[in-house]
């Protein structure tokens, strides 16, 4: 897939502000400081035009990319970040939520873990809410540059056993760094639309 144009149509906080033009929708979700900004960069071929940042939970809003004119990539909200209010939160499940279960543009869910841990709670929650509303995902597992190539099998064994895949979904390792990943991705992308 050859990037030729990117813009960000919209930061969103109400379904309201959603893009109407009905192109596919590929939501990015994963906890703070995941690397979702990196994520994205790295897909589009630009440096820095989702903005990184030192201090999770940055995002706030629902970001609606538009590459090529042909399709969205949407960043959330990350989750699970702990200095975030009770009621910020709630605010940010229910907008979540929403758009889960209301966006007929919505075509596939990349979920972004870091490949040197084990899924957190969140990770598995939001897993199981995905499946729940019977959403496609495509685990994508970031970071797999910091991890040695001897820890690399266990490391994904223990992951792929804690998240227990449903049939049809993928799993990619992905680094920023190395670009590893990215054409996988460029292709899912490409079928589905």
């Amino acid at each position: 897939m050859k990037i030729k144009s990117v813009e960000l149509i919209i930061s969103a906080v109400r379904r309201s502000q959603y893009p109407t033009d009905d192109r596919p929708e590929f939501l990015l979700v994963g906890r703070s400081n995941v690397g979702k900004s990196s994520f994205i960069n790295t897909l589009i071929n630009r440096k820095n035009y989702a903005r990184t940042s030192s201090n999770p939970g940055k995002t706030q809003t629902i970001n609606f990319y538009l590459v090529n004119e042909e399709f969205y990539l949407v960043d959330a909200p990350g989750y699970g970040y702990a200095r975030m209010s009770k009621k910020k939160k709630q605010k940010f499940g229910l907008m979540m939520e929403d758009y889960l279960t209301n966006r007929a543009q919505l075509k596939q869910v990349f979920m972004l873990i870091d490949f040197r841990h084990k899924p957190t709670d969140d990770d598995l929650m939001m897993y199981k809410f995905l499946k729940h509303y019977q959403i496609p995902v495509t685990i994508v597992a970031t970071k797999v540059d910091k991890i040695g190539v001897n820890q690399y099998q266990k490391q994904r064994n223990l992951i792929l056993n804690e998240l227990d895949l449903v049939v049809g979904d993928d799993f990619i390792t992905f680094s920023a760094v190395s670009k590893h990943g990215k054409e996988e991705i460029h292709d899912k992308i490409s079928r589905i639309i």
